[in-house]
């Protein structure tokens, strides 16, 4: 069971724009560098699976990494993820940008993080998500922590924990059992 403060669920009800970061996240933040200086990024297909999850459920999705990179605005195209914002070193700034451009509270924005950079949002958001092996003190700042590692399964787990607490994840599971396209 996730770790979560006490409000955790109420606060994740009240989300409409889910944000996180990428390496340490939606990764499990190794980067591959080849001779030509390329960088490759490993996704997991379930966390992707809970980002979409999530947008189909009416809630936004926005990647805010202290990197850039082609792979991650690649991924983000393949699931539809409508707000990238890549090479940001001040997050609370990029938070509140979109903030106003979504006419949305700083208690409708929840931030999942991993490391020290991501320490700003998470305390001034709405809902504040780490990874299982988040650095100190994010746990400590966090209203819930993932059980499962970054980049294998913590993004969907964390998918699943702000549907359930939408009201959503039984309506989910049901048209999951029907006959149909469910990519």
């Amino acid at each position: 069971m996730p770790a979560l403060i006490a409000n955790a669920t109420d606060r994740a009800r009240t989300i409409r724009l889910m944000g996180f970061d990428v390496d340490g996240v939606l990764t499990d933040g190794s980067l591959f560098v080849g001779e030509q200086g390329e960088a490759f990024k490993r996704f997991n297909t379930l966390d992707g699976h809970g980002l979409k999850m999530l947008i189909d459920a009416g809630v936004a999705v926005a990647i805010i990494s202290g990197r850039n990179s082609p792979a991650v605005a690649r991924r983000a195209t393949e699931l539809g993820i409508r707000y990238v914002h890549q090479g940001i070193k001040n997050k609370v700034a990029c938070m509140e940008v979109l903030l106003e451009q979504t006419e949305l509270q700083a208690d409708q924005f929840g931030f999942m993080g991993d490391d020290l950079p991501d320490l700003p949002v998470l305390v001034r958001c709405g809902f504040a998500a780490t990874t299982a092996e988040a650095f100190d003190p994010l746990p400590q700042s966090a209203h819930w922590q993932a059980t499962r590692a970054a980049g294998h399964g913590a993004v969907r787990e964390l998918a699943e924990f702000i549907l359930r607490a939408r009201g959503a994840w039984d309506g989910i599971v049901a048209a999951s059992r029907e006959p149909g396209d469910h990519a």
